[in-house]
């Protein structure tokens, strides 16, 4: 059994981490740790894992985790992550990072968009963790830096159109939505009920954070030059995220073709589904999944291809590309632990 730990384990990734660890058959959960609610159990907080999840949630302590566990998630904010991580791979842990730390082999580029990096050298030792892309670096990985639920989004459906070289790089639009819980469980006014129920707006307009994630994978992918203007929105859903990227074609290529090189990539991937002709993604379909929709349309008007995707930011956007690629790094199926449908209604 791989005895797995959360840190941050009462954040909505963490507990969505525990909900799918605790069904998991190869795990064993052996530490939760939370700041705020330490010394409570995890039923306290969370009454829906009554009886199903026992453990008490403790304070952070190195030592104890690298006792414990054989790997560690981390589900906390950037800039905390960098801290702890250097001593739990030291204690012998492996380490998938749920935060924006170990998503840039280049600690300036983190740096860019975040802040210093304070164990800049752990940066070319993580594996970026877009599960699918770079299943075999994960593999042999100590450190997965988890992608964020934006960049998976937007990145599955565009990597497999962009290597041989189909898509123009140097112009990509992309119009995403995402639901509530994307913005975390704190108490915020933006987040608050009556600010949201029946809203709908854009945010960080231009300055959002995922795009030069997102940029940074496109050209270390394909060795491209990329330029990407990103708009997020946030819509009255607690989860699920929907994105729409605009990017012209090189040459003219059917949808049938597209649709078919997007098959081949995915070929044997269980969590990527190509949706058949005149049929697109709906959030209703990926919630509570680790599934990733994808949906195409040429425009022939304009010479632009629009791809349409899906994801709940939840799973597949955060906990449960963690625990894909927990399987990936032990050499189990992929879908183990994972293989939940969605609710009816």
């Amino acid at each position: 059994m791989i005895r797995a730990s959360v840190v941050g384990a009462t954040g909505y990734a963490g507990a969505e981490l525990v909900r799918i660890l605790s069904g998991h058959p190869e795990v064993r959960l052996s530490m939760l740790t939370s700041h705020q609610y330490a010394g409570q159990l995890f039923s306290d907080v969370f009454p829906a894992f009554f009886q199903r999840v026992a453990l008490p949630l403790e304070e952070f302590d190195t030592r104890k985790l690298a006792e414990c566990s054989d790997v560690v998630f981390m589900a906390l904010p950037h800039s905390m992550p960098m801290t702890m991580v250097p001593e739990l791979l030291q204690g012998g842990c492996r380490v998938v990072d749920l935060s924006a730390d170990f998503r840039f082999s280049d600690p300036f580029a983190y740096e860019v968009a975040y802040e210093p990096h304070r164990a800049p050298e752990l940066c070319r030792h993580a594996v970026y963790g877009l599960s699918e892309i770079f299943r075999e670096k994960i593999t042999g990985a100590s450190l997965v830096g988890n992608p964020g639920c934006y960049p998976t989004c937007i990145l599955l459906p565009l990597l497999p159109l962009a290597t041989p070289g189909w898509l123009d790089l140097s112009r990509v639009i992309c119009d995403a939505k995402s639901g509530v819980s994307g913005a975390g469980r704190g108490v915020s006014l933006a987040t608050h009920f009556c600010e949201i129920a029946q809203a709908f707006k854009a945010y960080k307009v231009g300055e959002h954070r995922h795009r030069p994630e997102i940029v940074n994978v496109l050209e270390m992918v394909t060795g491209e030059k990329s330029r990407l203007t990103f708009v997020p929105h946030l819509v009255p859903a607690i989860r699920g995220m929907l994105a729409t990227t605009y990017v012209s074609l090189r040459e003219e290529k059917s949808e049938a073709e597209l649709r078919e090189r997007l098959r081949d990539a995915y070929r044997g991937n269980d969590f990527i589904r190509i949706l058949p002709e005149n049929s697109f993604p709906d959030l209703s379909h990926v919630r509570g999944t680790n599934c990733c929709d994808i949906g195409l349309r040429v425009d022939r008007e304009s010479g632009m291809l629009i791809l349409i995707s899906a994801i709940d930011n939840l799973v597949k956007g955060a906990a449960g590309q963690a625990v894909q690629n927990m399987n990936i790094m032990w050499r189990l199926e992929e879908t183990m632990g994972l293989g939940a449908l969605p609710p009816v209604v």
